[in-house]
């Protein structure tokens, strides 16, 4: 009994070792982006804070080695041979090296941690998770794992050994003592004998966000976000009694006569809807002060009408292409697009435009199935799909497909031969990692940094050139070029914390000849998402903007004026006077603009509860 008591510590120790070792390497990591608001001393408690989630985990790992074990002893064999635990181990120490490197390049980009999205991204579109990761520091991504392996195995070999031989002792007493250890392992994994199981709220601690996510277990956090996202049967967000929602959401969203300021000449324009990947409003001259990356789209922005302060609706791109054309907000790690049976319900704008006799495409450089894009598409009027598959090989040099000037050039051969009007749009993909150049980097390419600056003037350039090559055609004089962001991004600013609202802050402009001459040049400055375009434009052209429910004309002076984003774990509310986002599993305010405005602050907050409560309800009725 002693003896395979003995092997459960030491079984234990191994793993609660291995995950010491990966929240070592993690805090090492992102220390840098922390030091300066937090102490040596917080990050240290992160051990502590994490040792309930790294107990569940073990717990998990130790179950099936702890019933062979317990199976050979209450069977009365002599000796229990172990050699296969320990090759069961080094194949998990293998496993979880991995998901603890791919953890950290993830984590670097997104702001979360592994999870069930990136799992189904990696499988789903293998080869665009090998192109996003291309960027990420290949040489220290193989010393950690190699560190991981090497420690793990290490580990095993020294705690593990090859067989023990118990003593004998009377039936009853086996079975008194496999029920108590089977009972230890279970309370692991369920964290104790409390009331509340083990959940992410048991792992946070600080207000630094980067340290709770630290404390997460990293195995154990991509376990329970699998098991989360096979049960969206209930609203995950149940913050208030539903009749204080709905008070809430009549508050933001009054029924008042329509007064919309129309700014454009005609109300038949066609429509080329330009969504640019990471072109977040930190690249801008105009509201980024940033000199020279975006020349053209700020020469632009003067004879246009630029919306100078929109927030994107979450913080990838299927989010951003959702909450552009269906109105649709996101719903924290949740996106209606990948549930068909769902998307299919909500309207979108290419529906709208081809009910009018508009010819509908769409074009994109990678691969349309990507996020489930093409369904989305299809099932919502698009005509035509041209992507990855529909250009030459020469075209293809970029890892995630064709270059943006290639697809420009595509597009304005297709829209000149397109039936008119038009309603096109195009998702722009080289200003993505790994932030790949047909030609010369403008700004270098020795970092991330300076690759993301160039490529985003490369961007830039390609835009300008189609929209030069497009003042040519004979239809130039009647369309409407909106340009948006599909996301905001870390760079050029290096914002790496996920919760700040400057993350989410893009460029919304409309542009070309169908804008009145005393409308050309006007910023307006009114807050307001990405979700918000559907009604605004619909609106200017006269159109039914009812269906989409969520999206507010910018246009009328008496919309109000907000913008609600989220991701994986929480969520932001900004208006015109304050800004503040939430921690969804901490339940802590993250970022406040005006603390000292208690009452604001907690109607801001409310707002915002609401605001995901009945998006969410809303979603699960589809």
């Amino acid at each position: 009994m002693l003896k395979s008591l003995i092997f459960f510590t030491r079984f234990l120790l191994l793993w609660m070792l291995f995950f010491f070792l990966e929240r070592v390497i993690f805090l090492s990591v992102f220390y840098s982006s922390i030091s300066g608001r937090t102490t040596l001393t917080e990050c240290i408690a992160a051990f502590y804070h994490g040792l309930r989630l790294d107990l569940a985990m073990t717990g998990y790992v130790s179950a099936v080695p702890l019933l062979y074990l317990l199976a050979c002893y209450v069977a009365g064999k002599h000796h229990i041979q172990l050699r296969w635990i320990k090759i069961y181990n080094t194949v998990l120490v293998v496993v979880f090296g991995i998901i603890a490197v791919a953890d950290l390049n993830i984590y670097r980009e997104w702001g979360s941690k592994i999870n069930a999205k990136a799992l189904e991204f990696a499988f789903r579109t293998p080869n665009e998770a090998l192109a996003s990761s291309a960027s990420s520091p290949i040489l220290q991504n193989l010393l950690f794992l190699a560190i991981l392996i090497a420690s793990g195995i290490f580990l095993n070999k020294v705690l593990i050994q090859d067989k023990i031989s118990p003593q004998k002792s009377p039936f009853w007493i086996k079975i008194i003592y496999g029920t108590l250890l089977l009972g230890v392992n279970f309370l692991m994994v369920r964290g104790g004998i409390g009331v509340s199981t083990n959940n992410l709220s048991m792992a946070y601690y600080s207000e630094v966000l980067t340290l709770n996510h630290a404390a997460v277990n990293t195995e154990w956090n991509l376990v329970y976000s699998l098991i989360k996202s096979n049960s969206k049967h209930k609203n995950e967000y149940q913050f208030f009694p539903q009749d204080q929602v709905s008070r809430e959401m009549q508050a933001l969203y009054p029924i008042k006569a329509d007064s919309t300021v129309k700014m454009l000449n005609t109300d038949r324009p066609n429509i080329v809807l330009i969504i640019m990947e990471s072109f977040t409003a930190d690249l801008t001259e105009t509201l980024g002060q940033e000199k020279g990356i975006t020349p053209n789209f700020d020469e632009m922005i003067k004879s246009g009408i630029l919306f100078s302060k929109i927030y994107s609706a979450g913080n990838r791109t299927d989010k951003g292409v959702i909450g552009t054309l269906a109105g649709f907000p996101t719903m924290a790690a949740e996106n209606v697009v990948k549930y068909t049976d769902k998307m299919e319900k909500i309207p979108a704008l290419p529906q709208a435009f081809k009910k009018l006799g508009y010819h509908t495409s769409f074009f994109y450089g990678g691969q349309s199935e990507f996020d489930n894009y093409k369904a989305f598409m299809l099932s919502h009027d698009i005509e035509m799909v041209v992507d990855k598959s529909n250009f030459d090989a020469k075209d293809m040099n970029s890892k995630w497909g064709a270059y943006d000037g290639v697809v420009f050039n595509r597009q304005l051969q297709e829209l000149n031969k397109a039936s008119k009007p038009f309603f096109s749009v195009q998702l722009t993909l080289t200003n993505h990692e790994p932030f790949e150049l047909p030609g010369a980097y403008k700004f270098g390419n020795a970092d991330n940094l300076q690759k993301f600056k160039s490529t985003a003037f490369y961007t830039d350039s390609c835009l300008n050139a189609f929209i030069e090559s497009a003042k040519k055609q004979d239809w130039y004089k009647n369309t409407l070029f909106i340009m948006l962001a599909d996301h905001g991004h870390i760079q050029p600013k290096g914002r790496e914390e996920i919760y700040i609202p400057e993350r989410y802050h893009i460029p919304m402009l409309f542009f070309g000849d169908v804008i009145k001459k005393e409308y050309q040049g006007k910023i307006i400055d009114k807050v307001g998402s990405q979700i918000d375009l559907a009604s605004t434009l619909l609106h200017q052209l006269g159109l039914d903007a009812k269906p989409y429910t969520w999206s507010k004309n910018l246009l009328d002076p008496q919309t109000k004026p907000f913008a609600f984003f989220s991701w994986d774990n929480g969520m932001g509310f900004i208006d015109n006077q304050q800004c503040v986002t939430f921690d969804n599993v901490g339940q802590r305010i993250l970022y406040n603009t005006h603390p000292e405005l208690k009452e604001r602050t907690t109607e801001l907050l409310n707002n915002s509860k609401s605001f995901l409560q009945q998006v969410y309800e809303s979603f699960l009725a589809l």
